[in-house]
């Protein structure tokens, strides 16, 4: 018998091809589901780990803190935690004079005022949110360079 020639137009996928494909999923999919699933699964833990360390490595923290910095203004958080530590390490020093802890008198109370900005930042239309992100950063870059200076690095 011979075929007809097709037709322009006609659908690649008929209603019989669709039982076909139904027919041999019924047979193969119990057979192959157990094999594939745990599979699938480990592969998609290993690819948000992958993930999560790839995001605590930009941030610049542990993933185990990872989860403390979200949103969009997650990396300014981090950084402002991990100047707050930084000021703490200079105060707890031995060598830290009187200046110095005036400083970090001063340097954590704008550190608490530079979060409360991002933290309201975030419900900021973008443009606005994208200004108080660069004036947070600026902050941030002179803090640090001061801290970095008393530290003598």
């Amino acid at each position: 018998m011979a075929r007809k020639a097709k037709v322009e137009g006609e659908a690649r996928f008929t209603p019989k091809r669709a039982k076909n494909a139904v027919a041999v999923a019924k047979v193969i999919g119990p057979a192959v589901i157990p094999v594939v699933a745990p599979l699938a699964v480990r592969a998609a833990g290993v690819a948000r780990e992958a993930y999560d360390r790839h995001q605590a490595r930009k941030l610049g923290v542990s993933v185990d803190r990872l989860g403390e910095y979200t949103g969009r203004g997650a990396a300014l958080h981090a950084r402002i935690a991990g100047l707050a530590e930084g000021c703490q390490d200079l105060q707890k020093s031995e060598k830290a004079s009187k200046a110095d802890t005036e400083f970090v008198q001063g340097a954590l109370g704008t550190l608490e005022q530079l979060s409360a900005s991002v933290r309201a930042a975030e419900r900021m239309p973008t443009a606005r949110r994208k200004s108080v992100h660069r004036a947070v950063a600026g902050e941030l870059e002179r803090l640090e360079g001061q801290l970095l200076h008393r530290l003598g690095i």
